[in-house]
């Protein structure tokens, strides 16, 4: 079994992936339904949310990738 620093790393390591693909699959359905913000007017305010949150955690998958695996 692995050490448990092993484990935290491998498991956030997983967790940022995933919350990077939720933001990605947002901001495509933004992209391809312009319905698809119903209570936001501003679209492009909302799909640059979405693409800063996922550059956000693909850079901690990234940084933690680098300096701790």
């Amino acid at each position: 079994m692995k050490n448990f620093r092993d484990q935290m790393v491998k498991t956030s390591m997983e967790y940022m992936q995933a919350q990077a693909a939720k933001h990605k699959m947002n901001a495509d359905i933004i992209l391809s339904n312009q319905v698809s913000v119903g209570e936001h007017s501003d679209q492009m305010e909302t799909l640059e949310k979405e693409l800063g949150l996922m550059a956000e955690y693909i850079d901690k998958y990234e940084v933690l990738e680098k300096y701790f695996k």
